[in-house]
Formats: C-alpha cells, sequence, structure tokens
C-alpha cells in the first residue's frame, strides 16, 4: 500500500523562484513535518533559491538543517537556559537565536561568547517576547542582529510594527512572520533605511498549489448490501461499494488540526459536521470516482474504508485516488519529485 505525495519539480520549483523575487529578503521557514514535503527536500530547495537564511521552529531541528543547508538557520524557538543549555550546535556561528529575556542571554553567552542573537519582542499575539519597552536595551546589550516580532494571522500590524521600530531606533534589521506584502511595502516606505526580513513558510511551499497532488492506493472493492457489518466496530454501511484505501492516522487522515470558527458559516459547518459524526457519517477527505465517500468508519492505522453509494461507479484494485488533506499534518509513504 502506498499514500504519497507526487509533486511536479518544475511546476513547484517555478512557484518558489516567483516567490522569492516578489519577496526580498524572505526567511524561508523549514519546520515541523517540512510543510509535508519534508524538512530535508526543503533545505534543498532553499539552497537551490539561493537564500542566506532559513527558519526552523525548534532547536531539534538545527542539527539537520546546519547538515542539510548551506547558510545561516534561525532557531525561532526562544533560547530558554532550564530546556537547551546542554544542546549541541549553540556555538556554531551559523545559528542565530531568539532571546527574549536577560537571563536566558547571559546563559547563552555564557556557553557560546559569540552566539549571534535576535531579540524578540512581545506582540499582540502574545505567545513569548520581550516587552516593547525592553526591547531596545536587551537588543544593545545583546550586540543582537536584530528583532523579531511575531504577529498573529491576517493584516492589520503595520501601526503596532511602527511602534516597535519606533521604540528601538538603533536596529534596522527587523525579521517579520505573519505581514502580508501590501504591510511590507508600506512599511518599507515608512522605513526606507531598514531591512525587513520577512519569514514565510506556508505562502513559499504551497506558491503554486497545483503542483502538488496526495493519492492513495486503492486496495480493494466490493458490493456490499444495506445493512452489511463492516470493519472494527462492526458499523452497518448503507447499499453500493465498500471501498478500501491506502492512508489513515499514520498518515495523519482525519487527524486535521483544530480550526477555528470564526464566522457564522463556519460555525454552522462545524456544527453540521459534528452532528454528522454523532451519526457515523463522516465525509472522508478521498475523491473516489468523482465524488467524497463517507467514512465506513473511523480510519486505521494506514488505511481507511470508504462507503461508495449506490449508482456511483466503483474503482479498481490498484488505482490511484487523490486526497484532499492539509499537508502540515500529512504524513506520506514517499514524497516523489518528478
Amino acid at each position: 500500500m502506498s499514500f504519497v505525495l507526487h509533486v511536479d519539480g518544475e511546476r513547484w520549483r517555478a512557484g518558489h523562484d516567483r516567490f522569492v523575487a516578489e519577496h526580498p529578503g524572505v526567511v524561508p521557514v523549514v519546520k515541523g513535518n517540512g510543510y509535508g514535503f519534508g524538512r530535508d527536500l526543503l533545505c534543498a530547495e532553499a539552497g537551490r533559491l539561493g537564500v542566506p537564511m532559513i527558519a526552523v521552529g525548534a532547536y531539534a531541528e538545527v542539527p539537520e538543517a546546519l547538515a542539510a543547508f548551506g547558510g545561516d538557520v534561525l532557531v525561532m524557538e526562544p533560547y530558554r537556559a532550564p530546556i537547551h543549555a546542554d544542546l549541541p550546535d549553540l556555538g556554531s556561528r551559523r545559528v542565530v537565536h531568539t532571546i527574549t529575556d536577560r537571563a536566558d542571554l547571559e546563559s547563552l553567552r555564557g556557553l557560546a561568547r559569540d552566539a549571534r542573537v535576535l531579540v524578540e519582542g512581545l506582540t499582540s499575539m502574545n505567545r513569548y517576547g520581550a516587552p516593547i519597552s525592553d526591547v531596545a536595551q536587551l537588543a544593545g546589550d545583546a550586540d543582537a542582529v536584530g528583532v523579531t516580532l511575531h504577529l498573529p494571522l491576517g493584516t492589520g500590524h503595520v501601526e503596532e510594527i511602527t511602534r516597535f521600530i519606533a521604540a528601538v531606533p538603533n536596529e534596522r534589521t527587523w525579521f517579520l512572520s505573519h505581514v502580508s506584502a501590501a504591510e511590507l511595502a508600506t512599511l518599507s516606505g515608512r522605513f526606507p533605511e531598514h531591512e525587513l526580513r520577512p519569514r514565510i513558510g506556508t505562502a513559499l511551499w504551497y506558491a503554486d498549489k497545483g503542483s502538488y497532488e496526495v493519492r492513495a492506493h486503492v486496495l480493494d472493492v466490493r458490493p456490499v448490501a444495506k445493512g452489511t457489518r463492516v470493519g472494527y466496530r462492526q458499523r452497518t454501511v448503507p447499499a453500493g461499494h465498500l471501498v478500501v484505501v491506502s492512508g489513515g492516522t499514520s498518515h495523519g487522515v482525519a487527524m486535521e488540526s483544530p480550526s477555528s470558527a470564526a464566522t457564522a458559516r463556519s460555525r454552522a459547518i462545524a456544527v453540521t459536521e459534528g452532528v454528522l459524526e454523532a451519526a457515523h457519517r463522516v465525509r472522508s477527505p478521498f475523491t473516489v470516482s468523482g465524488t467524497m465517500p463517507r467514512f465506513a468508519e473511523p480510519p486505521h492505522m494506514q488505511c481507511s474504508l470508504l462507503s461508495l453509494p449506490v449508482g456511483v461507479t466503483p474503482p479498481r484494485v490498484g488505482d490511484e485516488v487523490p486526497v484532499r488533506m492539509r499537508l502540515t499534518t500529512t504524513t506520506a509513504d514517499a514524497v516523489v519529485v518528478s
């Protein structure tokens, strides 16, 4: 069985080329599951793009990034003395650390005197960072290579960033997450002497959404009568066909990360999906014969049972079917770049 992410390499890379050309100074983010493509592949692609720096999410990702990418590696997770003081690579001049307070700065410099650091400001996201009133002093004491700000999703960040820049007049390099191209243009106009470095992952790696697709193999197909019991939980299914496909919880099928219901429509959808789940009628992410059939029961670890209704032409064993999934929660058996 196989659950494979297929990538049209030429088209995928062309999308990255266009994106980087339109976003000068971009710092590609390579973290987690590598946005579904794998971190090694994204490190190689960042090298091909010729960018001088990438950003990783955590210190656990640093050794791999240093081996796979020849430039600088920015760690977005803040350095914390009780957690990270015994890690390797702290002293590498290619690693750029994120600092939010003086105690951690002193710890890091005690271990690696020449460690390069950014100071992160505490934005309205309220995750972690130094208060705006402390950023200038901390950045000066650290001889920081710049200041970093992680903003909430969406837009409307220009004035908040402006307040930080005004509060830290001596810092000329700013690393910014979740800032739109229009906001960057506005900020560049206000602060032409500053270097603005957008940290971008999702929009870069998914620049051309038509250049990749997850596909699963059909493992078995059989006709079933209404009321036939199937699977571990012996649920009954309607008349039609039972289709077994590769892809289960180990691949991230039906393991989507939660999303906020911000509008009346999205809340209504969430309620409807909850009702359907309670009735064991959850729609699957697989497209089989032009339809997205419902799960016959929750996915297994490496395969899923689907209930194909009467009137829909069943697939054949060995066919590949597309799977619509969020790649940040997807673990494919293989990534095939053509």
